[in-house]
């Protein structure tokens, strides 16, 4: 049965040769964003405790939706739902495929060439060689980036970049989605067609987990709500009660 579960995860940064003081200093303007901050084993050390006691339980149907002020570990923890980064404390149960749209740029080489970054990027979502060599053709005709896939990365416009990047990320289906804000790329024409991929993903999910400022997005995907603070679960609930919460906030 497809799941994703955390139990009791924690999650901490060790940042070498950083300034103690200017760190604690920063985190002291607020105590809604960053986590503990902790002197490590070396005074050259800081530990940012990202996360703590994070609990979630997600099983078919479930659609998530994550909210909080800037730093409050969203985007952390979307990082660790989908196995990129590896708690510190506690579990990580899944079970199912997971696409994580979080990071669509990661592994960018300004060097290569659409199609050399179709492969790397690939690659790099876990798929074996002979998966994105079937794929190549749907790629490219979804990216309309025709010729300018035989040029490198740097010749591309920013909205191009992302129309290829785009189409590689959402070029397999998953169990589990987890995205860091809906994904918009490219122009009107472009955006109304990426919309409607990204809408047949989430439709055949199992379980969706995405992170976002905007309600009426969470409204229209979402059921389930989950409010961060300082790297901890405030609140968690209904959507609307989540929402409710996070008003307050």
């Amino acid at each position: 049965m497809v799941q994703l579960i955390l139990d009791n995860v924690g999650l901490d940064y060790p940042i070498y040769h950083s300034s103690s003081r200017s760190i604690r200093k920063h985190l002291a303007l607020s105590t809604r964003v960053g986590g503990r901050i902790s002197s490590g084993s070396s005074a050259s050390v800081t530990v940012v405790q990202a996360l703590r006691d994070i609990n979630i339980d997600l099983r078919p149907g479930d659609r998530l939706g994550l909210v909080g002020h800037n730093g409050a570990g969203k985007t952390t923890l979307l990082r660790v739902l989908a196995g990129i980064y590896h708690p510190t404390t506690g579990t990580v149960t899944c079970e199912g495929l997971r696409m994580p749209l979080t990071d669509i740029h990661v592994g960018q080489d300004d060097e290569a060439t659409g199609y050399e970054m179709i492969l790397i990027r690939g690659l790099l979502m876990g798929l074996r060689r002979s998966e994105i060599e079937a794929k190549i053709e749907e790629i490219a005709e979804f990216s309309e980036l025709g010729e300018f896939l035989d040029l490198p990365i740097r010749t591309y416009s920013s909205g191009m970049a992302l129309r290829l990047f785009f189409s590689i990320a959402t070029s397999m289906t998953a169990d589990i989605i987890i995205m860091d804000e809906w994904i918009t790329a490219g122009d009107e024409a472009f955006i109304k067609k990426a919309n409607a991929r990204l809408q047949m993903l989430v439709d055949q999910a199992h379980i969706i987990v995405i992170a976002s400022h905007n309600r009426s997005t969470l409204q229209r995907i979402c059921t389930r709500g989950l409010l961060l603070e300082g790297g901890r679960i405030k609140h968690s609930g209904t959507l609307d009660e989540v929402l409710d919460a996070y008003g307050r906030a």
